[in-house]
């Protein structure tokens, strides 16, 4: 597989204790990070915010988004929302937040990122079915072209709802960083065969500068 496996009892703390490493170890003076959603996001998200007020210079962050559902920024399904409940509200401030909007279509987006260059950090998940920000089983952003950064997504097979915009391969690959945070029996299944290489599940197709796995022991499994 790609990248480095932590099997650790507690995930969201030693996501926030990365987080607070890659900023302190950042090569510039300004820090990129695109999030996630999800149950887990939330709980990395809480943590950050409660254990790192004072280690991170808000002031310094910028704050992107892997993959949004195309609902409304107050929609209890928007990662926006998730993030700015979760984190942005606890921390009161960041230097500069790029929602994706669907309603404008991936390009602008595909502009700013290419704007950044790279990413410090980006936060990614596992979905039961191997997906990772909104790149899903036999969905038609596998295939984007190296050059494309930013596209909007269905799932072909029904499994999650909503249209998507999400970063591809390519975007995700101009991270410093990407760490994923991976929690509960239910991902066991879909983080073997990222294990083992399983070309189905596309978070088995990640790659970038370096790569982390933090994950708990009921996903790890043996």
């Amino acid at each position: 597989m790609n990248g480095e496996v932590v099997v650790v009892e507690d995930v969201a703390g030693a996501f926030s204790a990365r987080v607070v490493e890659a900023f302190l170890a950042r090569p510039n003076d300004g820090f990129s990070v695109a999030l996630s959603g999800g149950d887990t996001a939330r709980r990395c998200y809480e943590r950050l915010a409660a254990e790192a007020v004072d280690t991170i210079d808000w002031w310094k962050v910028d704050v992107y988004w892997g993959d949004e559902r195309c609902v409304p920024p107050d929609d209890p399904d928007s990662n926006y929302r998730l993030a700015r409940e979760a984190l942005l509200e606890r921390v009161g401030v960041a230097n500069a937040t790029f929602p994706m909007r669907c309603e404008e279509g991936a390009e602008p987006y595909q502009l700013r990122v290419g704007e950044l260059g790279r990413f410090d950090l980006v936060h990614l998940g596992l979905g039961p079915d191997g997906h990772t920000a909104s790149l899903f089983p036999e969905s038609p952003a596998l295939a984007a072209d190296p050059g494309r950064l930013v596209v909007l997504n269905d799932d072909p097979l029904g499994h999650n709802p909503h249209r998507r915009m999400t970063l591809t391969f390519g975007g995700i690959a101009r991270a410093r960083l990407v760490l994923f945070t991976v929690v509960g029996e239910a991902k066991r299944e879909a983080f073997a065969r990222v294990r083992a290489g399983d070309p189905t599940a596309p978070a088995s197709r990640v790659h970038a500068d370096r790569v982390v796995w933090l994950v708990d022991p009921a996903a790890a499994g043996d």
